[in-house]
């Protein structure tokens, strides 16, 4: 681990002053967060995050809240625990597909210290861009991609370019990805709300370019809108083992089925995309049908028509069709 310089604050404007003290724009801000730090200590012990300053947020007490909106909804602060989160009776009630989702991510020890802004912003678990000593684009853009080429069985097969493969790693932000979340974001150009999808970006040729935020930018919460009476909401996870594993491909529907027809329905899918991947070519093939068989089955295979596999991932197309259509029957019969 490289040295660094290591700071408190105990306000939102505080943070945003510390963390836009940028001295290189080689990979972004040099400033980096710490809340639950279950990512980001891991990653400067492997001298893949050297920042030169750690400024700890935790005593930000208020970004450590969840509220229930007046319209309905919730806001989540961004230092809410994922524990908490997921065992909150407003999140068990009203979005059973996030808590699911929370639950089926990391271990109970992780799951106690790890935050909302902190899954928001999770890294690829890749095992080039953790390794110091292999090239990785999205580490250090133009040293290439040995995936291409190498072990790639858990990268991703949808949103990839030719300079990086990476999977998105994150259970939470599929769910979140579902209930068009949006997240809300303090900087030094004042506050501002993302759309979930706007906020991460393809790799393209800048893969080190993983989102919208600029330095100093904080994420202070998650705000997810209201469902419709009658929305009815599931998140599944297939992996290798039963805990402690990331996801091979998952899926988050939430769907609402009124005289027959399904009225309103949402897909995001997680171990498959460059990006917790909004598949709205699905939504497509469902809006409108009945939720039956025939319909699933379309709609998953339009989910991964564009699906890129590599050398080693191929049967993540098979096996991300075979999990959405899983999972909208979960929700359908519900």
């Amino acid at each position: 681990m490289e040295s660094f310089e290591y700071g408190q604050v105990h306000s939102n404007q505080e943070a945003v002053a510390a963390g836009s003290k940028t001295k290189t724009a080689q990979q972004g801000a040099t400033v980096r967060f710490l809340a639950g730090g279950t990512t980001l200590i891991d990653l400067m012990r492997l001298n893949v995050e050297t920042p030169q300053a750690v400024v700890d947020i935790n005593h930000l007490d208020h970004l450590a809240k969840v509220e229930k909106l007046a319209q309905g909804g919730l806001r989540i602060g961004a230092l809410v625990r994922n524990s908490d989160l997921a065992h909150h009776p407003e999140v068990v009630k009203q979005f059973p597909v996030l808590s699911q989702a929370l639950l089926s991510g990391a271990s109970a020890q992780l799951r106690n210290m790890a935050t909302t802004s902190g899954n928001v912003l999770q890294r690829t678990r890749c095992v080039y861009f953790r390794d110091s000593e292999m090239p990785c684009n999205k580490r250090n853009p133009g040293s290439g991609c040995p995936a291409m080429e190498g072990f790639n069985r858990n990268l991703a097969i949808l949103g990839t370019s030719s300079h990086c493969i990476a999977s998105n790693p994150s259970d939470m932000n599929v769910a979140l990805m579902a209930l068009e979340a949006k997240i809300s974001v303090e900087g030094t150009q004042g506050n501002r709300e993302i759309e979930y999808d706007d906020f991460y970006l393809l790799p393209g040729s800048t893969p080190h370019k993983e989102n919208v935020l600029n330095p100093g930018d904080l994420i202070t919460a998650v705000t997810v809108p209201p469902l419709d009476p009658g929305t009815k909401s599931f998140y599944l996870k297939l992996r290798d083992r039963a805990s402690y594993e990331f996801a091979l491909a998952s899926a988050a529907v939430v769907m609402k089925v009124s005289n027959g027809k399904i009225e309103k329905i949402r897909i995001a899918l997680g171990g498959v995309g460059t990006k917790p991947w909004r598949s709205r070519e699905a939504e497509k093939i469902l809006q409108g049908n009945a939720p039956d068989r025939v319909h699933f089955a379309k709609a998953a295979e339009a989910a991964l028509a564009m699906a890129k596999p590599q050398s080693q991932n191929a049967f993540k197309v098979d096996l991300a069709q075979r999990c959405l259509v899983s999972a909208l029957k979960n929700v359908a019969q519900a």
